[in-house]
């Protein structure tokens, strides 16, 4: 059953999580690139004198980009799903309850991590070979809460796409941009690498309110 489950998301959500390793990795192309010109124009020792002192990582567009991918792949997933009522058919299936909606929030992040690694191993390939190691574990860890925001943003979305009463839904979303803004207060490199397990921790964590939305759909809660 569980494999059904996974193949049904998958089904579902290939085409934008195609769509969004396009747009996802072409932004982040994009940043290299715009760094490979400065490292032209200016020289690469001036590049890394500006990295080390001035904290900079040249990846400042892709900040909000995976949270946007991930905030799309819910509503791609979900909406439909309640739109469509489908949700109450999917909760009678011969499967536990909690597992089956587990399982579905675990297609769609094992969809986003792949396409945020494809991600990642563009930019370390392209980083290793024009910075010193220590200056791609800067922009790499300046990157890794952005990704994790992506995460976050997707187990979010699903959250408030599945709350039945619209009421509540306004609610959910002031609390998911409260919980969102934790993952970018410090832009600067290696700013979160000593909370950075546990804020994936923490990411993970966030699954569990959607089932919340859903107990609340099993009880007949509506405007």
């Amino acid at each position: 059953m569980l494999k059904a489950i996974f193949y049904k998301e998958w089904i579902k959500l290939r085409w934008y999580m195609l769509l969004a390793l396009i747009v996802t990795t072409a932004v982040a192309g994009y940043c290299l690139l715009r760094a490979d010109r400065a490292i032209e124009l200016r020289g690469a020792g001036h590049i890394w004198e500006v990295m080390v002192l001035k904290d900079a990582v040249f990846i400042d567009l892709l900040r909000f980009v995976p949270l946007l991918a991930g905030i799309l792949a819910a509503l791609v997933q979900f909406m439909p799903e309640m739109q469509r009522k489908c949700l109450k058919l999917t909760l009678h299936l011969p499967c536990p309850q909690q597992r089956m909606v587990f399982a579905m929030l675990a297609a769609g992040v094992a969809m986003l991590v792949a396409c945020f690694a494809v991600n990642f191993a563009v930019m370390t390939a392209w980083l290793s070979a024009v910075l010193p190691a220590e200056l791609v574990t800067n922009v790499l860890s300046a990157a890794a809460p952005w990704y994790l925001a992506g995460v976050a943003g997707y187990l979010l979305a699903a959250w408030v796409c599945l709350e039945p009463a619209w009421k509540r839904r306004v609610l959910n979303l002031a609390v998911a941009a409260l919980i969102v803004r934790a993952y970018f207060l410090a832009p600067v490199p290696r700013a979160y690498n000593d909370f950075l397990p546990w804020l994936a921790l923490y990411t993970l964590a966030l699954s569990l309110l959607a089932w919340i939305s859903v107990a609340r759909f099993k009880a007949g809660c509506q405007d």
